[in-house]
């Protein structure tokens, strides 16, 4: 592990509490967090570390469960960095940090259809990338041209979309590799019938999920030719709560934080719906959300 690791234009945080920085609220603190100033101070950032640092990359923090005991390592919190969107004929360039609700805002007024469904993934375009993030029918990959890549040294690489196997919710050609930027192809449309579309798929999500409350979006995949709310809902698991973390009334696909659960709470109730269902349903439910660091003795 490198001995020394020194800011460069970003800031460096010791034992920062992580749970600030996620949609849940909860999570322990990072041994390091960067906070990069942009893409460039980034490169030169990771090319300090060793090839055994352990790095994680941090957006919006939705998507994403970190235990109590948090990470050790260096944490890279990209939230309102890495946010360059630039517009060329029907492609659009887009960094990694920018959130998804603002691209689909963004292609709107530009008459550009396509990336409506992204107002409705609550993340950035980087954890979009990394998980082939999806909603409302619509899939990151379908508009991915290209990608930008960072691996370990700060080297840099571009790629075109068909060198990545992608799936439902999967990824699959990163090799360690971060996601910095993609270039998206989309289609004119000057009705304005993105903004319509936007609006309709908002007023949607707002009615059928649970935005007020933290949470990290949809908890697990859907099975093939069903749905993992529908199959939680006929469980009667509804309302189920350890601690502080409950199985949302309004999206049985939902966990929220009532104000005081702690990630543990989450990751039980997590494992206490898969072996309800899957004793009740003969269904295994594969989580969306990505569980890291460590649990507290």
């Amino acid at each position: 592990m490198t001995s020394e690791i020194v800011a460069l234009r970003g800031q460096l945080l010791e034992n920062e509490l992580l749970a600030k920085y996620t949609s849940w609220r909860v999570g322990g603190k990072a041994e390091r967090m960067y906070i990069p100033a942009d893409k460039v101070d980034l490169q030169q950032f990771i090319a300090q570390l060793e090839g055994d640092e352990p790095v994680f990359w941090l957006g919006l923090g939705s998507n994403l469960l970190i235990r109590d005991g948090g990470l050790r390592g260096t944490v890279v919190n990209i939230r309102n960095k890495l946010k360059k969107m630039t517009l060329q004929g029907e492609q659009l360039y887009v960094e990694s940090g920018v959130p998804c609700a603002h691209v689909a805002r963004f292609c709107a007024e530009y008459a550009l259809v396509g990336a409506e469904f992204l107002a409705g993934i609550p993340g950035t375009m980087g954890g979009a990338l990394a998980m082939n993030a999806g909603a409302f029918g619509g899939e990151t990959w379908d508009l991915v041209d290209s990608v930008e890549l960072l691996s370990v040294g700060g080297k840099t690489e571009h790629c075109q979309a068909q060198k990545f196997s992608v799936g439902y919710r999967s990824v699959e050609g990163l090799q360690g590799r971060c996601f910095l930027s993609a270039t998206l192809t989309l289609r004119q449309d000057k009705s304005q019938a993105g903004q319509q579309k936007i609006k309709k798929l908002l007023a949607q999500r707002s009615a059928t999920q649970p935005v007020n409350l933290p949470s990290c979006g949809s908890v697990f995949r859907n099975p093939e030719n069903d749905y993992a709310a529908r199959l939680i809902e006929a469980s009667g698991l509804k309302g189920y709560m350890i601690g502080g973390a409950v199985v949302s009334k309004k999206h049985a696909n939902f966990i929220v934080n009532m104000g005081d659960a702690k990630a543990a709470d989450i990751e039980q109730l997590i494992d206490y719906v898969q072996s309800e269902v899957a004793k009740q349903q003969g269904v295994d439910l594969q989580a969306e959300v990505r569980i890291i660091g460590e649990a507290l003795a």
